[in-house]
């Protein structure tokens, strides 16, 4: 039933076209009326009828003024003037705003059911293709979380201008234009599942993170298993450090809420330009790898982790001087189990910075960290059935730990090739989930209610993480190679049957023929039936 609104300033017409007219046996709902545009608006702005009804001589606001407002912020909605005056440049200005109908007054009300009738199969076509778009969009969300994933990571590494990062911005619908930015990564883990297995506890606490961040200007960028980053922006450094504390502050309020879900945050340190976005990811990256020296839940500041520099070489070292949990092995194995080869060079960082700069500059003692960074390493090779022989072991007479910064990078070397060989073993069995993925496909293309959330209950994965791992696998998104399968079996039905499109939408997943035909159209560039006959010029009907 259309939503009709009356705005007339004329008491006796107003009751008059609210009471003489049977609105709801002609099929309409009159839903509001006031006596000026300005007193109109903001009854149209929470009601949000189909049908405007205004004069267009009123006080305070006329009916022209009220009907550009309109248009302006409801496209969709139509407008029917009444005027005493017929006067033809009242009629040019009203067409050029977008109104549906110039009526003159007086008017009957069977007058003005037939004008409403005329507009009724307009205004259902106008609201169905809303709906159709609007379903367009939801479905086609995996594509704008993947281009967003991809926006954030052009931000980290640096390689694309400022006006490349906000032309990609722009396309998304963002705005990422400021005077100043930081960037905090966060991660929550249930203590209940594995590291990267579902838990409704952390996407709870995800969604509430996207309203903690929204509330403070602040974008979210998914990472899927590495948890989500939060790009802050603020017209300048003080608003930048108070937007930092709102979103610190409620979200360790919000963490203490759970008890058993475990948390890390890694801030970097604030820039002032777009393009320069990666260098507070680089210190944010730091902080964040922290976590694995740390055994509580925390947010740790760049400014406050503990930085060193190779001051060069000194053996004036006392072994007990160390802490034997400084060098706990199994903090190495947790990053070999969870760190990802993106983190290494961070968490090496940071394992440093924890043993202390003295420390380092003995050789004796560097000796003993890569002697004992190495065993860890090969532990963890054979404990996955890798063999050990993968990993080098240092040279120290080839210069492998003659300094501070060699010993960083034969360590940065085995780990990375124990990550390197842990991850090709994961891509070889997600190869195997893959083409189950398809022939699962393959089997329920027809049945309408696929969808990621569903395929992800049934190979026991999180959403996220396996459109993680299908895009990573296949180059596309899984509703992207969903849609395509169908389009294409719809394709072989339309050119090798004679079947109606209403049938060929139900045989391929859509039970809604208007949708089908939406979406061919929009993927194939042509509708049904122009496909069928060739691509020629006719318009397809859903029938």
């Amino acid at each position: 039933m259309l939503k009709i609104f009356l705005a007339e300033d004329e008491y006796v017409v107003r009751e008059g076209i609210k009471n003489n007219v049977d609105w709801e046996g002609n099929g309409y709902e009159f839903v509001g009326e006031a006596s000026d545009g300005e007193l109109a608006l903001p009854m149209i702005q929470k009601l949000k009828p189909d049908i405007v009804i205004t004069d267009i001589k009123m006080p305070f606001m006329d009916g022209l003024e009220l009907s550009r407002l309109i248009k302006k912020e409801f496209p969709w909605m139509e407008v029917i003037i009444l005027s005493g005056y017929a006067e033809f440049d009242y009629a040019k200005e009203a067409i050029s705003i977008g109104v549906a109908h110039y009526l003159t007054k007086p008017i009957s009300g069977d007058e003005l059911i037939a004008e409403l009738d005329k507009l009724s199969d307009k205004i259902e076509e106008k609201k169905r293709e809303r709906e159709l778009k609007e379903q367009y969009v939801r479905e086609m969300a995996e594509n704008a979380e993947r281009e967003s994933a991809e926006l954030f990571k052009h931000m980290a590494v640096g390689d694309k201008s400022a006006g490349e990062l906000m032309e990609m911005a722009d396309r998304l619908g963002v705005d990422i234009k400021a005077g100043a930015y930081n960037v905090l990564l966060f991660k929550a883990v249930s203590t209940h599942h594995e590291e990267n297995e579902y838990s409704g506890s952390v996407v709870e606490i995800y969604e509430n993170l996207q309203d903690i961040a929204s509330d403070a200007g602040a974008l979210v960028f998914d990472r899927d298993i590495e948890g989500k980053a939060i790009v802050f922006r603020a017209d300048n450094e003080e608003e930048l450090k108070k937007a930092e504390e709102s979103v610190r502050e409620r979200l360790l309020t919000l963490m203490s809420e759970y008890e058993y879900v475990r948390y890390y945050g890694g801030l970097g340190r604030p820039v002032v330009r777009l393009s320069e976005i990666h260098d507070a990811y680089e210190k944010a990256s730091h902080a964040y790898a922290h976590r694995y020296m740390a055994s509580e839940s925390m947010i740790f500041e760049y400014e406050d982790t503990v930085r060193f520099t190779d001051g060069g070489v000194s053996d004036s070292f006392s072994i007990t001087s160390i802490e034997p949990g400084e060098m706990d092995r199994s903090r190495i194995r947790e990053f070999l189990h969870k760190g990802t080869g993106s983190e290494t060079v961070y968490y090496v960082d940071e394992f440093f910075a924890s043993l202390g700069e003295n420390a380092l500059r003995s050789n004796m003692f560097r000796q003993y960290i890569a002697t004992d960074v190495y065993f860890a390493v090969s532990a963890f090779m054979e404990e996955q059935g890798f063999d050990r022989s993968l990993i080098r072991a240092f040279d120290a007479s080839s210069g492998d730990i003659s300094d501070i910064e060699s010993t960083r990078s034969y360590i940065i070397e085995i780990l990375n090739k124990a990550i390197d060989t842990r991850d090709s073993q994961a891509s070889n069995k997600y190869m195997g989930l893959i083409d189950e993925i398809r022939a699962y496909i393959d089997e329920h293309y027809a049945d309408e209610e696929l969808s990621l959330n569903s395929l992800a209950s049934h190979v026991n994965f999180s959403p996220n993480h396996l459109s993680m791992i299908f895009s990573a696998q296949t180059g596309e998104t899984f509703i992207k190679y969903l849609t395509d399968y169908r389009m294409n079996k719809a394709k072989e039905l339309l050119r090798c049957t004679s079947k109606r499109s209403v049938e060929i939408s139900q045989e391929v997943g859509y039970k809604d023929p208007h949708y089908f035909s939406y979406l061919f159209k929009k993927t194939q560039g042509m509708t049904p039936t122009q496909y069928r006959s060739g691509g020629a010029s006719e318009e397809d009907e859903p029938v």
